[in-house]
């Protein structure tokens, strides 16, 4: 039971929050309306002249080491030479500036051609309009140019894109006949590289016109930009993503005004990146088959020059035959020196590594080839710099030098060059070490041969060099061979799977979405305006305000009476809204303990204005009309009201009777309001009125008024500007403390809990007065909860229907 009473209770506080929110903001609805109204008009008029973009998307396939990508058994035998891909990276590749910069070229996409038109053209134009989604648009109803990408009938190319000087608006108009590009007072031939006053300029026929039929009527301009402007615009438009997790496929996606436009960026884009992926790696076979091809002139020259060797020996020596010994070693020091031949290369191969390791500053190139070296340590590690050095440039291309990611890089760079040489410098000594082992067997065995005949010896020495000289020179002819072939045969890493395709229907503007934004746009304007007006205003708006800023009770609120009279409770107004609420007052002082026992109820507020009068005379009215005697004292001794409004004269009063100069019966007077309302007027206003209300005389006037009458209202001075009020609220039984709507500063509200603490008003509680209607609406108040008409209206309303004429 009591976890359904709590959540009761939280359920309870959080309608009446919604109710408070929903109160504030909805007498202003005729604002929020004409926000709407606005919002919706100008969606309309943004749907109607938007340049509505199309949406094109193309498919790449990667072959990532990663995820599995592999060629076939036969295509992997041909591409010998392969570069290992990562999916990540070729995603930066593909958005990098130097690949938007050949399509950007490629295109003229730094030199845009438009249609200028106006509206009334367009509209009378039935080519611009499309169904789109059951709501016919105008297409390209913008108000400045519409862009001319297949409309136009010439292209313009500059010589030096990189070069150009930047021109808004150049008006031209072309001539059919003469095939001329006519410029303000210039013409000029097209296909021909000509001087303009905005650079050296060529015309191009248009081969992208859809419709040759159709004729523009407006005029045509080109704008010329920076290359750079035109590459970030595609680079913030261009989207790569893969399309799994699990997959190697790209999705490239660009959002253009016009759909071939984007179609033609993203095909330019796949030839320009499939080209350079070529192009790298033919420029690493192209390096290994020329360093294979100077290898073998070598061993070329060198064996021609043992072969000749041997023919004049033989011929000058008559040396035919050698003996089977001489074979035996023949083989072994054939063997031996061949072993020495390929250590010489393989420390060659080591020193071009070496200089490249060296030589290089970050920058990518093609690795030295690695023939015949077969330390796997090394080539990983050669791999890694090069993808590295890759990374490198990639990053250098997009960011600027000081940027964390290219320093990262750098350093990762100039972190594995070191354990590079350290492997190379290793091999080089092993290499070392296997060359002196082989030359002191080869020492060995020139031992042995001297104990064979001298011209056999010689003989056997030249053959033995041609031996090395032949083998090396077929290992290097199988290497030019196959390299040649890895190089005729050069496949691309990657493989389109779908040519660029555009949306039938514009991708945006989007009608659902602009409209939601604009009426989300609409009210959030609505809201920050109450909300900001509310919230600079210092004055009390809200009951809310006052509960969050004193922690003393509001017990009653009054409405603002229209009709300005003092009374408003009895007699003609007896049914009245604000009547009701005063009964409602009457009842709230049973919350303070006020009965006819403790009967002394003190009025005040903090400033003058507050209506602390009008809540005395209204309240002691209402229990006057209970048929209670109730006494009105008018104790405000430095600015009295009450007697004017109820006019009564005030010629003798509380002042004369704390003078001494008058006893209480002389000062009581009977209101003509009620036969059971008194009332005392303050009397004649004194020059020290505290000073009166610190006499003996106040505690038994109130001792006399408490044995004759069953309630006593006092309403004495503001507390504000005098202590009028401390000084009698110790001798009274509650306060009430009156706050006015729109009139009161907060700044007052929230000393009355710290002025508590040093000079006390005995039981207090608040009355929120004059609450008047908020906003646009006539009965949305100001505390925040908000009523209707209230019960005495309804009553009304059942009187004047209750009569019908039968």
């Amino acid at each position: 039971m009591q976890v359904t009473h709590k959540n009761g209770l939280e359920m309870e506080s959080r309608e009446t929050s919604l109710n408070q929110l929903w109160n504030r903001y909805a007498s202003y609805w005729p604002w929020f309306v004409f926000l709407l109204l606005l919002a919706v008009g100008a969606g309309f008029m943004y749907m109607r002249y938007a340049i509505p973009k199309y949406e094109s998307t193309a498919r790449l396939l990667i072959k990532d080491e990663k995820k599995g990508v592999e060629d076939s058994k036969g295509l992997e035998s041909l591409n010998l030479i392969s570069t290992k891909k990562i999916l990540e990276n070729e995603m930066e590749v593909l958005q990098s500036r130097t690949l938007i910069k050949e399509v950007v070229n490629n295109l003229q996409l730094y030199a845009p051609v438009y249609e200028d038109r106006n509206i009334n053209s367009w509209m009378g134009s039935n080519k611009l309009l499309t169904k789109v989604g059951g709501w016919f648009t105008k297409k390209n109803m913008s108000p400045g140019g519409l862009p001319a990408y297949t409309t136009s009938p010439v292209v313009v190319k500059a010589k030096s894109p990189d070069s150009l000087q930047e021109t808004k608006k150049v008006f031209f108009t072309f001539d059919r006949q003469e095939q001329k590009v006519i410029i303000g007072a210039d013409s000029f031939p097209m296909k021909e590289w000509v001087e303009t006053p905005y650079g050296t300029l060529q015309f191009l026929p248009n081969t992208r016109i859809t419709d040759t039929a159709y004729a523009p009527a407006g005029n045509f301009y080109f704008a010329l930009q920076k290359p750079k402007k035109a590459i970030s615009d595609i680079q913030n438009r261009l989207v790569i993503a893969s399309a799994s997790k699990l997959s190697s496929i790209l999705n490239l996606t660009i959002r253009d005004e016009v759909p071939e436009r984007g179609e033609d960026i993203l095909n330019e884009l796949l030839s320009a990146y499939n080209i350079a992926m070529l192009k790298d790696k033919n420029t690493l076979a192209a390096n290994t088959l020329r360093f294979v091809e100077d290898r073998l002139n070598h061993v070329s020259r060198d064996l021609s020059s043992i072969e000749s060797r041997i023919e004049k020996y033989k011929a000058s020596q008559e040396a035919v035959n050698v003996s089977e010994q001489g074979k035996l070693f023949l083989e072994n020091v054939s063997a031996n020196d061949q072993k020495l031949s390929e250590i010489d290369m393989k420390l060659a191969v080591l020193d071009q590594v070496e200089g490249y390791v060296k030589q290089k500053d970050n920058s990518s190139g093609i690795v030295p080839s690695t023939l015949g070296v077969t330390d796997p340590v090394l080539s990983n590690l050669l791999d890694k710099l090069s993808e590295l050095e890759l990374e490198y440039e990639k990053k250098k291309t997009t960011t600027g030098e000081g940027n964390p990611l290219l320093s990262s890089v750098a350093d990762q760079i100039n972190k594995i060059k070191p354990g590079i040489l350290e492997n190379i410098q290793s091999q080089r000594r092993g290499l070392i070490a296997s060359k002196s082992n082989l030359a002191s067997t080869n020492s060995s065995y020139t031992n042995v041969l001297q104990t064979i005949p001298k011209k056999e010896r010689d003989l056997i020495e030249i053959s033995r060099q041609q031996s090395t000289m032949q083998s090396i020179y077929g290992f290097l002819l199988q290497k030019k061979e196959e390299t040649a072939l890895s190089y005729a045969a050069n496949v691309s890493d990657s493989r389109v799977v779908d040519r660029a395709s555009t949306t039938v229907a514009p991708v945006s503007p989007k009608m659902p979405i602009v409209f939601a934004v604009a009426i989300i746009v609409a009210m959030a304007a609505g809201v920050v305006w109450v909300t900001l007006k509310e919230l600079f205003n210092r004055r009390i708006m809200y009951r809310q305000d006052i509960e969050r800023l004193t922690s003393h009770p509001v017990i009653a609120e009054i409405s603002n009476d229209k009709s300005k009279n003092p009374i408003v409770i009895g007699g003609v107004n007896s049914r009245s809204f604000v009547a009701e609420q005063f009964r409602k007052l009457r009842m709230s002082l049973n919350y303070l303990g006020v009965n006819t026992t403790n009967k002394k109820v003190l009025i005040t507020s903090g400033i003058s204005g507050e209506g602390k009068s009008f809540i005395a005379t209204n309240l002691a009215l209402s229990m006057a009309l209970t048929g209670k005697k109730v006494v009105l004292l008018e104790m405000d001794l430095h600015s009295p009201a009450i007697s004017e409004q109820l006019k009564i004269a005030s010629d003798v009063g509380i002042s004369s009777y704390l003078l001494g100069t008058r006893e209480p019966e002389e000062i009581i007077r009977r209101s003509e309001v009620n036969d059971n309302l008194w009332f005392i007027p303050a009397g004649p206003l004194s020059a020290n009125p505290t000073e009166l209300l610190t006499t003996s005389r106040l505690q038994e006037l109130l001792n006399y008024l408490d044995g004759i009458f069953d309630y006593i209202i006092i309403d004495t001075a503001p507390v504000g500007p005098v202590t009028d009020a401390y000084i009698i609220s110790p001798y009274c039984d509650a306060t009430l403390y009156v706050i006015r709507h729109r009139h009161t500063p907060k700044v007052l509200v929230e000393q009355i809990d710290k002025n508590s603490k040093v000079n006390i008003l005995k039981n207090m509680a608040i009355v929120f007065n004059g609450i008047r209607p908020r906003g646009f609406g006539k009965h949305h108040y100001g505390y925040g909860y908000g009523y209707g008409d209230g019960y005495a209206y309804q009553e009304k309303r059942k009187k004047k229907t209750s009569f019908k004429p039968i």
